[in-house]
C-alpha cells in the first residue's frame, strides 16, 4: 500500500474538506486559517491544497478526496465541501457529478457585487449558501441558507493595559519622528479605492488641532499607486504634516496585531469590502473606529458608541467625525473598550467556528 492510500485510508471519517485553491495569500486564506485552526478541534477535516498551511497534515489532494469519498461515511452521511472561490465550487461539482463523490457542497459568499452567468449557474448547483453579513446576502441572487458573520481571534488581537505606553514603545516610525502621545491610522494596500486620500485629507484638515497625535498609513506601495502616494505626500508637506502624517510601509504580518494595539483610532474608508476584518481586529484591540460604508462595517460598528460609519467618499464626513473623535480622549477610550467587548460579545472566530461546524452537522 503506498503512502499517499495509507493516508486516504486513515481519513476515512473525515467530515469535512475545505478549499484552498489560492498560492496567494489574501484576505480569503486569512480568514480559512483563522477559523481552521478552531474547527479542527471541532469536526474532522482535512483541507484541499497545502498553500499557507501551518500544519502540512491537514493537507489532501484533489485525487485523495475523489478517492476518499466515493463512498459516503461510515453513518451513511455525506460529507461536506466548503468553497470560498469561485474555481473552488469548479472543483466541487467536479468531485461531485464526474467523479461521484458523495459530498454536499457549501459555498460561502462574502462579494458585495452580482455575480456573472456562469458564477449564478454554479452557485444553483450549490447545496447551501452562507452569506457572510446582511449586506452580502443582498446581492446573491437565491436567499441564503444562513448568514454567519466572521470573527477575530480576540487571544491575539487584544488591548493593552496602557495605550500611550504601547504606542510609545512601538517601533513604527523613524527614531527622529516625535510619536506624540497616541497614534491614529489607515491599514491595507494603499491606494485610492482603499481611502487613503480621505484620511490623508482628513488628518491635514484637523490634525494641527491635535497635537498629541499622530496619523500612519501602513501597508505596501505597488508601483502603479506611486504616483497616487506622491501626490499625497506633496499634500502632506505643504500643510507642514511630514512629521505627523507618515508612510510606514507594509509591516511583518506577526506585527500587526501589536500595531493594532497601540493605536488609538483605526480608520477604514474602502469604497467596497467583502466583509473587512480590519474593524474587527481593531475594535477587539480596544481600538475606536472610523468606517466608511462598505463591507459589514455598518451592521458591526454602533454610531456613537464604538466609533462611527460615515458615507463612502464622503470626505466632509471624514473630517467632521474625525473632530468628534478626536476632540475627547475620554470618549475615545470608552468606544476601544466598548468595541472590545462588542467582539468578544459576537464576533469571535470561537463563534464563526462553532456555528460553521453546526451548519455543516445539519446539512449532512
Amino acid at each position: 500500500m503506498t503512502s499517499s492510500t495509507s493516508q486516504v485510508a486513515n481519513e476515512s471519517e473525515v467530515e469535512l474538506i475545505i478549499g484552498n485553491s489560492n498560492s496567494n495569500f489574501s484576505g480569503v486564506t486569512s480568514t480559512m486559517l483563522q477559523v481552521l485552526s478552531h474547527q479542527r478541534a471541532l469536526i474532522n477535516l482535512r483541507v484541499m491544497g497545502k498553500h499557507h498551511l501551518p500544519d502540512p497534515s491537514l493537507a489532501i489532494s484533489f485525487w485523495q478526496v475523489a478517492k476518499m469519498c466515493r463512498k459516503p461515511l461510515k453513518n451513511g452521511k455525506y460529507r461536506i465541501f466548503h468553497a470560498r472561490r469561485v474555481d473552488e465550487m469548479i472543483q466541487a461539482l467536479i468531485l461531485k457529478y464526474i467523479f461521484r463523490a458523495k459530498i454536499k457542497v457549501v459555498f460561502s459568499s462574502a462579494a458585495q457585487r452580482y455575480r456573472s452567468g456562469f458564477t449564478l449557474w454554479l452557485t444553483d448547483r450549490m447545496d447551501a449558501v452562507l452569506a457572510m453579513c446582511k449586506a452580502s446576502a443582498s446581492f446573491l441572487h437565491r436567499k441564503p441558507d444562513a448568514i454567519i458573520y466572521h470573527g477575530v481571534k480576540t487571544d491575539v488581537y487584544i488591548p493593552p493595559e496602557n495605550k500611550e505606553a504601547a504606542w510609545q514603545s512601538l517601533n513604527l516610525l523613524p527614531s527622529h519622528i516625535n510619536k506624540g502621545r497616541r497614534g491614529i491610522a489607515i491599514l491595507g494596500r494603499v491606494r485610492k479605492q482603499k481611502g487613503v486620500h480621505l484620511f490623508v485629507q482628513g488628518c491635514i484638515d484637523v490634525l494641527n488641532e491635535y497635537p498629541d497625535y499622530t496619523a500612519v498609513i501602513v501597508g505596501s506601495i505597488s508601483g502603479s499607486n506611486e504616483s497616487f502616494v506622491n501626490e499625497l505626500k506633496e499634500q502632506i508637506a505643504q500643510a507642514n504634516l511630514s512629521e505627523r502624517i507618515v508612510f510606514a510601509g507594509e509591516q511583518d504580518f506577526a506585527d500587526i496585531p501589536g500595531i493594532f494595539s497601540a493605536l488609538s483610532l483605526v480608520v477604514a474608508l474602502s469604497e467596497n469590502e467583502g466583509f473587512g476584518l480590519t474593524i474587527l481586529e481593531a475594535m477587539s484591540s480596544g481600538a475606536a473606529v472610523l468606517a466608511s460604508e462598505a463591507g459589514a462595517w455598518p451592521e458591526v460598528v454602533r454610531q456613537g458608541i464604538d466609533g462611527y460609519v460615515v458615507p463612502i467618499n464622503d470626505s466632509a464626513a471624514v473630517k467632521d467625525k474625525l473632530n468628534t473623535l478626536l476632540n475627547d480622549d475620554d470618549k475615545l477610550a470608552e468606544m476601544g473598550t466598548a468595541g472590545r467587548a462588542r467582539v468578544l460579545e459576537l464576533y469571535s472566530v470561537e463563534r464563526e467556528a462553532n456555528e460553521l461546524c453546526d451548519f455543516f452537522r445539519k446539512l449532512m
